[in-house]
């Protein structure tokens, strides 16, 4: 896996209003820790940052941090975005050796029209779309592709049907479901209802009474 390289800088300030003002000048701070370092608060170019997260490893890059003259390597993790324009607003930067199995969400890339879905009418249902790993840092795959053509009618992907790959264990339950190809649901058509005669309508007082059918008043002249 390609490795990046992200400049960062020490924080000397903290806190929500120091962070804001980070912000505003296109930083984003971060926190670098792992076994062998102390937490060091840092920021860095949300620019670069966008860069280095937008490779074809994503999330999953292996990021050589340069805080100051200072690199150590690492995996960008706990991501936390603005509810609203999805920019990142912090984030930690773990500590990872080349010799040390990390943990890692890859996303599982389904390729081919589902038999059922051609010939049966049915549609694809995706309950996940990414798989929970273990693997080295320079093993962990960029997305895991699975072809789905075979998938019949009612059929459900899961797990276990994910193919080996070299030097990754994945982490979920073999049983647990991925994608299943279900009938479409059935539209439901509501009939008018009409108002025969002689049927039952409801009077002011919530009361029912009888339509007349005949045309006839029953008050006296």
């Amino acid at each position: 896996m390609q490795q990046e390289t992200l400049h960062a800088t020490k924080r000397v300030t903290s806190g929500s209003r120091a962070s804001k003002r980070l912000r505003r000048d296109g930083r984003v701070p971060g926190v670098v820790y792992g076994s062998t370092i102390d937490p060091k608060p840092v920021h860095v170019s949300a620019r670069d940052l966008y860069a280095v997260l937008h490779t074809e490893a994503g999330l999953n890059a292996i990021i050589e941090i340069d805080v100051e003259g200072d690199s150590v390597l690492t995996v960008a993790r706990e991501l936390q975005r603005h509810p609203v324009r999805g920019e990142i607003q912090h984030l930690d930067f773990i500590e990872v050796r080349m010799d040390e199995e990390i943990e890692a969400e890859v996303g599982v890339d389904y390729t081919g029209v589902p038999l059922g879905v051609r010939d049966e009418g049915g549609i694809v249902e995706t309950i996940s779309a990414s798989v929970t790993i273990s693997a080295l840092p320079t093993a962990i795959p960029s997305q895991i592709e699975v072809d789905i053509a075979h998938l019949a009618l009612g059929d459900t992907l899961k797990v276990s049907d994910l193919p080996e790959i070299d030097g990754v264990t994945y982490l979920a339950d073999a049983d647990d479901p991925l994608l299943t190809v279900v009938a479409p649901a059935a539209e439901v058509v509501e009939e008018p209802i009409d108002m025969l005669e002689g049927d039952e309508v409801e009077g002011e007082d919530g009361s029912a009474s009888d339509v007349a059918d005949d045309g006839s008043d029953d008050s006296e002249g």
